[in-house]
């Protein structure tokens, strides 16, 4: 892909993609006469790249951490494992709207009800446009707000679980960095240990989304069991008034 094409499918700018090239953070593209062409390689590599920056790496300790890895490990061993971690975990590819055009799906919400979506992470401003990262979740939402459920309550709901769940992923991570990565580290790195690490990653991406999926379905029965009870209690006290009109 060309260097526009590899900026639009990790959401960057070329700005960026230059900069880092510049930076050493990514490898070479492969030229073809005067224009320079990209792969997945570079997609993972510029995922990572993003992931540091957000837990506070600068450029600078990014690029020594990558010239280590290099160092010490194979190129193959290296991308094979950043290619794995930095992975979007949803299958789904991003859909661009115009506002014009979200706002056709969602005509009976409110603007400022669309513009607070933008905080949740369901939709992300890119220029004029809006990205949705995740289009089920965006589905999702007409079919609540077509059951009957309002915006802002669904919006409340969703906030809360995104806040929950992002508690949750951070565990799971710093898990994996206390109990795999980190004794890995304390080892010297050792290449050999390398496609191990690679495959701990492999089993537990698929495991820690399942524990959650049972454990929220476990939730979902208790709290609808105490649901029915409830609405049969209501409904026996309704009836009992009738009876006694």
């Amino acid at each position: 892909m060309t260097v526009d094409a590899l900026a639009r499918r990790v959401g960057t700018t070329t700005r960026n993609v230059r900069l880092y090239q510049t930076r050493g953070l990514l490898p070479p593209p492969t030229r073809r006469g005067r224009v320079a062409y990209y792969d997945d390689r570079h997609v993972a590599r510029l995922r990572l790249v993003a992931r540091l920056q957000e837990r506070g790496f600068s450029l600078a300790a990014i690029a020594e951490l990558l010239n280590a890895w290099g160092r010490k490990l194979t190129v193959a061993d290296v991308l094979g494992l950043e290619e794995l971690v930095s992975a979007p975990w949803s299958e789904e590819l991003p859909e661009l709207l115009t506002r014009e055009e979200l706002a056709r799906r969602f005509p009976a919400v409110e603007p400022e009800l669309l513009e607070r979506a933008l905080g949740t992470g369901v939709l992300v401003p890119e220029g004029d446009d809006v990205r949705i990262p995740i289009p089920r979740l965006l589905a999702i939402g007409e079919e609540l707000l077509a059951a009957g459920v309002s915006p802002s309550a669904a919006l409340d709901e969703l906030e809360k679980a995104r806040d929950r769940l992002e508690q949750i992923a951070d565990g799971f991570v710093a898990l994996f960095l206390r109990e795999v990565w980190q004794p890995f580290v304390a080892a010297g790195m050792p290449p050999e240990r390398l496609q191990l690490i690679t495959r701990t990653v492999e089993r537990l991406r698929p495991l820690a989304t399942e524990v959650v999926q049972l454990i929220l379905l476990q939730a979902l029965d208790r709290a609808s069991g105490n649901a029915t009870a409830e609405v049969m209690r209501l409904a026996g006290e309704l009836a009992k008034g009738g009876r006694e009109r």
